[in-house]
């Protein structure tokens, strides 16, 4: 399990390629709520998703051939590949399942210089194709939640924020547990942390009510955010050991979160950024009088009306 001093040197090492994203506090009455929140604004990162921090902080701790690095994902994952990749000066391929990719996160990765692979389902076929290319081409296969790596640098995000705000509270969307198993590694026993997920996507919920990694199939708004078919192995540690609590919202819950971020402050994100605030608006989190709540806005990858459009 990877702790504090490894997050620290991730952020060192990947500091010169991301952007230091900023925080918005926004007054009890924004959200309606009657208590102030914080949020984090992942959402600017230079691809528009936290998944950049992991995607450096792995290429620059790999050594890189002319064969490049390979990765499966429904888009951030891709996203964050592909632009560190050019960065460094290497080609990137991306397998993406056909059942959860959406078109503005297909055209984030081909504009960042991935070579996108759509796989047809099931969802898992991608991985496998993933793995096929990187044993046929010697390219470095980069996985989007389950490595050290990968924790280190979304924990990066905690390291950040600590010396931004001071909070009681930390609401963190999940898909396959790669970004709040490196905010829990950094922030630890130091601070609540929630995770939230939607019913179509939960598997880190009803792992924690069962006691052991459940499988599941995504689906819905998130699904191409936080599509995982189960928590991965270092996400699901880390939350054994430090989760205070989980939530689960619904498709609709999520929709008018992002209605209520777009009302109250001009706010796009993608609905797996939303997913997060959701669990406060719709009231399955409530805090307690003078908790300092923090909303995690993870990505912001998604058409830009999405949230107006006829569900």
């Amino acid at each position: 399990m990877i702790g504090r001093v490894d997050i620290e040197a991730a952020y060192e090492r990947i500091t010169p390629y991301i952007r230091r994203t900023p925080i918005m506090h926004m007054d009890a009455d924004a959200f309606g709520l009657g208590y102030p929140v914080t949020l984090k604004m992942e959402h600017l990162q230079a691809t528009g998703s936290f998944k950049l921090r992991g995607a450096f902080n792995n290429l620059l701790t790999q050594t890189l051939n002319e064969a490049g690095v390979v990765a499966t994902s429904g888009g951030n994952h891709g996203a964050g590949v592909a632009y560190a990749a050019t960065a460094l000066g290497v080609p990137s391929t991306v397998y993406v399942p056909a059942a959860i990719a959406a078109e503005v996160k297909l055209r984030r990765m081909r504009g960042f210089g991935a070579t996108v692979v759509s796989v047809p389902d099931p969802v898992g076929n991608a991985a496998l194709e993933c793995q096929a290319h990187a044993a046929r081409t010697g390219a470095l296969e980069i996985h989007p939640f389950d490595s050290d790596a990968t924790l280190a640098g979304q924990g990066t995000i905690g390291l950040e924020l600590s010396a931004q705000a001071e909070i009681d509270t930390l609401l963190v969307s999940v898909g396959g547990g790669g970004l709040i198993g490196g905010i829990l590694s950094h922030y630890q026993d130091d601070l609540r942390v929630i995770s939230v997920e939607t019913e179509r996507t939960a598997s880190l919920a009803p792992s924690r009510e069962k006691g052991e990694q459940v499988t599941i199939m995504p689906s819905g708004i998130s699904a191409s955010g936080l599509g995982a078919s189960s928590i991965g192995d270092r996400g699901w540690a880390a939350a054994q050991k430090w989760l205070d609590g989980h939530a689960v919202v619904s498709d609709a819950d999520t929709f008018r979160a992002q209605q209520l971020l777009w009302e109250a402050g001009r706010i796009v994100v993608e609905p797996s950024a939303a997913t997060a605030l959701a669990a406060l608006t719709a009231g399955v989190y409530v805090p307690e009088k003078d908790e300092r709540v923090a909303v995690l806005l993870c990505g912001g990858n998604a058409e830009p009306d999405w949230f107006i459009k006829e569900d």
